[in-house]
């Protein structure tokens, strides 16, 4: 047994070796014959063939490496199942150490390209470089500084995914693989100029919807080719997975491509011809997915052991996606044609221009759609809609209130990061005000209201008790973990929700969140997560808390919460010091000159808008004691009748 399965792991790692191959001979083919045009554009000199080569090489290699590891870790978390105790099995456990090891490949593929970068970008040859002059010149550069980070991100992953034994925690190993590809994905091309909005958040769509469906890809490969068990599940459900990933990618693409170049000029530079390679590499590798879910799915649904058809188109798909990595960094690599004007220093900043102060119609009818929480608006209320219709059909009505609910929710989360609302957003703290206790207070109490979980536990069939675990027993196991119950503690989730209200009014870290698209993102992400976490905790309409606190104590700690707001903005008010003071004067808005002022307002909407919602429940709670003490009349008034 041994000795057969020695030989098939050799056959995995020579194709994996093959692939990276592939890829970093692509990469760096294309990005010497794109030197001289880089050298032009920078005016630097030639740092010197091992340089040239090297980086573009090390880069890919690297890539595939990373991609390796997020699609073995998607793999073992969602693709093969657990044995019943928890614990990974061996296919889950083998994949989990093959993403562990490609992550280390990853971390040390980046530092390497540290060093590189520092070369390319002085254009000074790596050997004339010592460690001291790469350690120093690294924080000057940021690509460099980002391969650093990148570098730190994946040795931590490699590390944690040593530890790991059991099912619950490798979805956080999958998400801690895809974190380590977002350093490089807001730096570079996408990262500057105008609409670099648009053009940063349709690369991570694209970059993470790539990594999941190639390393999804290679895992199953790898699979196959050890002939593990479960092979027609997994790849069932890769099957599903990768149309969606395609779809991502084909969307995010053309939209990344049209920030960055004339679409009606393609082949009239370089950029734009590695970009149709780029898109012919994606159509055929589609191709190649239908043909796998018209011939090699069902092969597989009909004898489990039929890997044949799969293997075959498998390989092909993977040594194409090799060549699409590798034209992807050399995509990198050429200078993009160059911008036809100018770009204002709002633009510059932020990616598009605010040329008028805000009205009340500019707020409501000027839309710029945010491609990551937009589309999240858009796909809760689809997903959340097709899931009522599931039940209906089956004949299990669910609440009209609750759907209303949810959807005004997803309307508002759109409202608040899609409209003008959220263009001037980023650009006055007073507009951020309205922003946030949008986004914190608003859209978490409608989504909570909706009840989300407890919808997708009535509307996911249960797994054959024999059967292989699905969605509905992974929303289970989540429920249950150690981590969720944590951080959807009540004292946990005030703690979260009280450092978002606070945590702004230091000015440093608030230049931090608005100052670069990176951190104003996250920090809508942790306005939204930290809502959404308090409100259930503390409304008892989700199965996530195992132990509600009592009704009295909820209303206390809510009024408690919402009073923080309310101090805020007092702080905030009485301010002398301008928070973001520096970004805001870079974007030269010659109708936004008194910061100061525009920031007491800022601070008079926090605390009235937390003074509103302190009211708001006061009055709920009014209404709902008359409502039971009503109630509790009427019943002893019917049982004296009786």
């Amino acid at each position: 047994m041994a000795t057969s399965a020695a030989p098939r792991r050799w056959v995995v790692r020579a194709v994996l070796l093959g692939v990276a191959t592939i890829s970093g001979v692509t990469a760096a083919a294309i990005g010497a014959l794109a030197l001289p045009e880089v050298l032009a554009v920078t005016g630097l000199s030639d740092p010197g063939p091992f340089t040239t080569y090297g980086l573009s090489f090390v880069r890919a290699a690297g890539e595939i490496a990373a991609v390796v590891a997020i699609g073995h870790f998607l793999f073992a978390a969602f693709l093969v199942p657990p044995q019943a105790s928890g614990v990974l099995d061996v296919d889950g456990y083998r994949a989990l150490r093959v993403g562990g090891a490609a992550c280390a490949v990853w971390a040390v593929c980046a530092a390497l390209l540290v060093a590189l970068t520092v070369s390319d970008v002085s254009g000074v040859p790596l050997t004339e470089l010592t460690p001291l002059d790469i350690w120093s010149a690294a924080d000057l550069v940021e690509t460099s500084a980002a391969w650093r980070t990148t570098s730190l991100l994946a040795a931590f992953v490699a590390v944690a995914s040593l530890t790991v034994l059991r099912w619950s925690w490798t979805p956080a190993l999958l998400a801690g693989g895809l974190v380590t590809l977002m350093p490089l994905a807001v730096t570079g091309h996408s990262s500057s100029g105008g609409s670099h909005d648009i053009a940063t958040n349709s690369l991570l769509i694209h970059v993470f919807a790539g990594a999941l469906w190639a390393g999804g890809l290679f895992a199953l490969l790898g699979h196959a080719l050890r002939r593990g068990g479960h092979t027609d599940v997994a790849a069932r459900r890769f099957s599903g997975l990768a149309l969606w990933c395609f779809a991502a990618m084909a969307v995010s693409g053309f939209v990344n491509a049209a920030v960055r170049i004339d679409v009606s000029n393609m082949l009239d530079s370089s950029y734009g011809l590695l970009v149709v390679g780029k898109v012919t590499a994606l159509a055929g590798l589609g191709v190649i997915g239908w043909r796998q879910r018209r011939s090699s799915i069902v092969a597989l649904q009909r004898d489990p052991t039929a890997r044949r058809p799969l293997l075959r188109l498998a390989l092909t798909e993977a040594a194409l996606f090799g060549v699409a990595i590798g034209v992807a960094v050399g995509l990198g690599r050429t200078p993009p044609p160059p911008a036809t004007r100018e770009p204002l220093p709002a633009e510059v900043a932020l990616g598009f221009d605010l040329a008028e102060p805000p009205t009340i119609a500019r707020v409501f009818f000027e839309w710029r759609f945010d491609l990551i929480f937009g589309t999240a608006a858009v796909v809760m209320a689809g997903i959340y809609l097709a899931a009522v219709y599931r039940l209906s059909r089956r004949g299990s009505p669910w609440s009209t209130r609750r759907t209303v609910s949810w959807v005004i929710g997803c309307l508002a989360l759109l409202f608040a990061t899609s409209s003008g609302l959220g263009m001037y957003m980023a650009a006055m703290f007073s507009m951020h005000a309205v922003a946030q206790l949008m986004l914190t207070i608003v859209v978490p109490v409608l989504l909570v209201q909706g009840a989300p979980v407890t919808l997708a536990l009535k509307a996911l069939r249960a797994a054959d008790p024999h059967g292989v675990p699905g969605p509905r027993e992974w929303l289970v196991s989540a429920l249950n973990s150690s981590l969720l119950r944590f951080i959807a503690h009540p004292w946990t989730a005030l703690t979260l929700l009280v450092v978002g209200v606070y945590g702004l009014c230091f000015e440093v870290v608030f230049d931090a969140a608005v100052s670069e698209h990176a951190p104003h993102m996250l920090m809508i992400g942790y306005f939204l997560l930290s809502g959404a976490l308090f409100f259930t905790a503390v409304g008892g309409v989700e199965p996530v808390v195992p132990r509600p606190m009592p009704r009295r104590g909820r209303i206390a700690m809510l009024l408690f919460a919402l009073s923080q707001f309310v101090i805020a903005g007092v702080v905030v008010m009485n301010m002398r010091e301008v928070l973001g003071g520096a970004f805001y004067r870079s974007l030269k808005l010659s109708w936004h000159a008194d910061l100061l002022s525009d920031q007491r307002l800022g601070g008079q909407v926090i605390a009235a808008g937390g003074l509103v919602a302190v009211l708001a429940v006061i009055a709920v709670q009014i209404v709902q004691r008359r409502r039971s003490t009503a109630i509790e009349q009427m019943t002893t008034t019917a049982s004296l009748g009786s």
